[in-house]
């Protein structure tokens, strides 16, 4: 894995962890494309829906006093200026973890003055949490 996004991922997941909107909006792309699937219904977004769902994600977070549970799952380089990085999260809400998890495939890529920005998300949500823990990746 390429140093600068080993640190850019751990500044990432840092950001993630705090729940910090401001901080998270300036490492994803203005040419952001998603797709998310929650029981099967396909919703695609760009740049400000995808800030408008962290923000309600971050604002539970903090109105529940609850944590986030992040897992890196894998990191692949799939060109010499994109990464990959598949995650599983969820929360942990009162003391107990919620029974499911969201995956996550984010694609990064870097820019000319070498910082790393989110560009692409494909996200699985609402799988059952022994789903994730019988997953083998190598």
């Amino acid at each position: 894995m390429d140093n600068s996004f080993r640190k850019f991922l751990d500044t990432y997941l840092d950001i993630w962890r705090s729940s910090s909107i401001t901080k998270l909006r300036d490492l994803i792309s203005k040419d952001y494309k998603g797709r998310e699937i929650t029981n099967g219904e396909i919703v695609d977004f760009g740049f400000e829906e995808s800030i408008l769902g962290w923000e309600q994600g971050f604002n539970f977070v903090r109105e529940n006093n609850a944590q986030w549970e992040l897992n890196e799952i894998s990191s692949i380089p799939i060109r010499i200026d994109e990464m990959l990085l598949i995650i599983s999260a969820t929360m942990v809400v009162k003391g107990k973890s919620l029974n499911t998890v969201n995956l996550f495939f984010q694609t990064f890529k870097k820019g000319s003055s070498d910082d790393w920005k989110l560009i692409r998300s494909y996200i699985e949500a609402g799988i059952s949490k022994e789903n994730i823990k019988r997953m083998q990746f190598n």
